[in-house]
């Protein structure tokens, strides 16, 4: 079966409710990722998985096929655990998970993404890192920093810098979680079982649950850079 898109959103965030719906060039910022989310070859649907009428309700004038969830889910993709269940996907369904606040979401990234997973049916998860360009996102807790192997397989996700460079270094190299994911529908099961450990509390990152109970999680280097909308500012920052 093609992979199938689905797209997590809530309205009720800590930092800026009503988030997937804030204007961007005068369209809803949810109804922005769905039409980016179409764009990606070979895709079987574009699904938004929301707790709220009012996302719901934009998400179907753009077309998408919605799932109502759960209000109480732990993360974006215990969101989307549950959604894929309801849509009766097939436990080798590849699900692409695109963050409803990524208005600019890099298709093509998220393609060769889409196209490595497959190449590697024992991959349970994967996900897209990018090399930061811009300093001034090291120190960011927005900017979650990611250090992995030689395999490619994420050895820690942190809000803090990673690595450390204890000798001062001209030009250290940072990559940062691009947060768009590419799971099994049958690991998306496993996935929304396992308990929240201390890593996952403390940094609240939900791919550290996998890293903290032993399941790897392969990273791929994105050429393209995602901006993420995470406070109101950043929607000034964009010029709406």
């Amino acid at each position: 079966m093609q992979p199938v898109v689905i797209i997590p959103a809530r309205y009720e965030s800590t930092r800026f409710p009503g988030k997937p719906l804030a204007l961007i060039n005068g369209l809803p910022m949810i109804g922005q990722v769905i039409l980016r989310a179409r764009k990606i070859p070979g895709i079987s649907q574009v699904v938004v998985a929301t707790d709220d009428l009012r996302i719901a309700e934009t998400a179907i004038s753009f077309k998408a096929e919605v799932v109502m969830t759960r209000a109480d889910h732990r993360s974006g993709t215990d969101r989307v655990a549950e959604a894929a269940v309801q849509l009766h996907l097939t436990p080798e369904t590849l699900v692409v998970n695109c963050q409803g606040d990524q208005p600019f979401l890099p298709v093509e990234a998220v393609t060769d993404l889409i196209a490595s997973h497959q190449a590697h049916p024992e991959w349970l998860m994967s996900t897209l890192i990018y090399r930061i360009t811009n300093p001034a996102e090291i120190p960011d807790p927005k900017h979650v920093k990611t250090a992995f192997n030689h395999s490619g397989q994420a050895l820690y996700f942190s809000r803090s810098p990673i690595p450390y460079y204890r000798d001062p270094e001209e030009y250290p190299v940072y990559y940062k979680h691009l947060g768009i994911y590419v799971y099994t529908r049958s690991f998306l099961q496993v996935f929304a079982q396992l308990p929240t450990g201390l890593l996952e509390a403390a940094e609240k990152l939900e791919q550290l649950r996998a890293l903290e109970s032993g399941y790897p999680v392969q990273v791929i280097e994105s050429a393209q850079d995602s901006f993420e909308v995470d406070t109101p500012e950043d929607i000034h920052l964009l010029g709406s």
